[in-house]
Order: C-alpha cells, then sequence, then structure tokens
C-alpha cells in the first residue's frame, strides 16, 4: 500500500513516520509514503495556498486551486482503489472499522487542512470523504495524517510480526477493549497477576482474557458494548 500526504508542512514528518513498526515497513516495502509539498503547485512568486474567506471571519482557508491541481498531478487517472481523504474536524470520525475499510486501498492520498479550515469544493468535487480523529481541533491535519497511517499500516499483511495482534487488540473484530494484560515478576510489590494466566491451560486462559476484555470495556467504554 501506498501513502501520499499533500500538505504545507513536509519537514512535519521527517520524525513520526521513521521510527518503529512504519519505518520496519517502509524499509520491507510492505508500505510507502509520498509526501508532497503543497506550494508546489501555486503559481504566484510568494507561493500562496490561503486566502480569506468570503463573507469576512477569522482565519484563512485553503484555496482550491492547489489542492485540485496536486491531486489531479499525483493521480492523472482516479481509480476506485485509489482513495483521496481530507483530514477535517468536521469529518467523520475515524476508528478501527474504517481503518479496516481503508487497508483494502492500493492507495491513500491524505490531504492535511491548515488554519480556518479547506474551501468547501474541495470536500464536495475532489475528495472522497472527510475524516476526523476525534471531536477536537487540531492545528492542521498532519498529526492526524501521521496516526491515519500508523492505524492502516498496521493492517497491511506482514506489516506486524504476528498479523493475529491487529485481531486480538483493542477496537479489533469484536469490538471490545483488549483484555489486562501482565509479564514478570508474577507478583510485584504485593499485587499479583491472576493465577489463571500462570496455569498452562490455554483453554481457560481463552475463556479469562474474554471474560476479562468484556469486563474492562464495561468499566472504561460501556458504549462499545452497546454498539456490539
Amino acid at each position: 500500500m501506498t501513502f501520499h500526504i499533500l500538505t504545507i508542512f513536509p519537514e512535519f514528518f521527517h520524525g513520526p513516520l521513521d521510527h518503529g513498526i512504519i519505518q520496519r515497513a517502509r524499509e520491507s516495502g510492505r508500505i510507502g509514503i509520498e509526501i508532497h509539498d503543497l506550494r508546489q503547485w501555486t503559481r504566484d512568486r510568494h507561493r500562496t495556498v490561503d486566502d480569506r474567506p468570503f463573507g469576512g471571519g477569522e482565519g484563512m482557508v485553503l484555496k482550491p486551486e492547489p489542492l485540485f491541481e496536486a491531486v489531479e498531478s499525483i493521480w492523472p487517472e482516479r481509480t476506485p482503489d485509489r482513495r483521496v481523504i481530507l483530514l477535517s474536524a468536521q469529518g467523520r470520525k475515524f476508528d478501527q472499522a474504517r481503518a479496516r475499510e481503508l487497508a483494502r486501498a492500493k492507495e491513500l492520498l491524505l490531504i492535511c487542512g491548515r488554519y480556518e479550515g479547506v474551501d468547501e469544493r474541495v470536500a464536495e468535487h475532489l475528495a472522497d470523504e472527510e475524516l476526523s480523529i476525534g471531536d477536537f481541533v487540531l492545528s492542521g491535519g498532519e498529526l492526524a495524517a501521521a496516526v491515519v497511517i500508523d492505524v492502516v499500516a498496521r493492517l497491511q499483511e506482514g506489516v506486524l510480526g504476528n498479523q493475529d495482534s491487529a485481531v486480538f487488540e483493542s477496537f479489533g473484530e469484536e469490538g471490545l477493549l483488549d483484555c489486562p494484560q501482565y509479564t514478570r515478576p508474577a507478583e510485584f510489590r504485593g499485587w499479583k497477576v491472576p493465577e489463571t494466566l500462570l496455569s498452562g491451560n490455554h483453554e481457560a486462559i481463552r475463556k479469562w482474557r474474554r471474560s476479562a476484555a468484556i469486563e474492562k470495556t464495561a468499566r472504561l467504554r460501556p458504549d462499545l458494548l452497546q454498539v456490539s
């Protein structure tokens, strides 16, 4: 899978995408990440990407011309397995279920919004969808793009050492939070690991983990149980 990032701050991504699982996936060729500077598609000497909003108001709005020209240059032909995502506080909330859907695409192009917003014609006529990573406002879409890439990349075949890791974790196929996890020592400051996990009985461990996952979900995220 290839990710394209369209941004006015390409240097932002030199850190978040150069470590851990994402770095290894890039080095192995399991995913590709192309970072595009939106200012390459401007035509004035100031490389202007924004302007004042019609009707007045605070802030600046990203102009449609460079965004349309950038996407049409990166992808002269649009196909169903190429998705343009506008990262916006107004978008559909991004979750694990949507990540699994996006993971089936061949390429994703992520438009990083900035300033007061993006000209609405981009959302209506260029992007396939708007996505938000939560009910809050970021300074720009760069952080959101890094989050989307991390979540979707982990679902690509071979990116995780054990592909079951993407199934048996929080928000997996059952929609529950992950069960509590423990490691050595078996007792720490008087707090003991549940005996079942030390028993070696795989069926009992499986049942304990499911029960514990349901209990933790009910305690921390009861809304997930209502959905499932």
